[in-house]
């Protein structure tokens, strides 16, 4: 019996790599500005610049540029806040779009993995079943032959 072996799997892109491939300039830097305020430096450094801003602005000897209540300071932060949504909810629909791609790459192989394990069953019980019936036929031989034999 011959049994196809099987496909290179390092010919083959995943899911994730076809879906990678797929996004256009501003996908991939929505998503590189939101990896990237999402993470610990993004707030280390934003807090050291805040700290110097403010520091600036009260020890200042002769130039104040955003006297203490810091609204210039709002409004950078305003600013950052209002372009900093969107894109961070462009990388959540991304990644619901990822997650949705391999719910359906898994469920493809997951019937996939289940049609050949119906398949290997199926052969399990026709070899079986020609063993139970070779036996039966052996005993059968078996039991003529003692016939024969007294």
């Amino acid at each position: 019996m011959y049994v196809k072996p099987p496909e290179d799997m390092s010919k083959h892109k995943n899911w994730h790599e076809e879906h990678k491939d797929s996004f256009g300039f501003g996908q991939r830097l929505a998503d590189s500005v939101a990896t990237g305020m999402g993470s610990w430096r993004f707030i280390i450094i934003q807090t050291i610049i805040v700290v110097i801003w403010m520091v600036l602005n009260i020890v200042g000897f002769c130039f104040h540029w955003d006297a203490y209540p810091f609204i210039l300071l709002n409004l950078v932060f305003s600013t950052q806040a209002a372009y900093a949504a969107p894109i961070i909810m462009m990388a959540q629909n991304r990644q619901s779009e990822r997650d949705r791609i391999q719910a359906n790459a898994d469920y493809k192989t997951n019937v996939e993995a289940k049609l050949e394990i119906e398949a290997l069953q199926i052969r399990l019980n026709n070899i079986e079943t020609e063993k139970l019936d070779r036996i039966i036929t052996l005993l059968e031989e078996y039991k003529k032959e003692l016939k024969e034999n007294k």
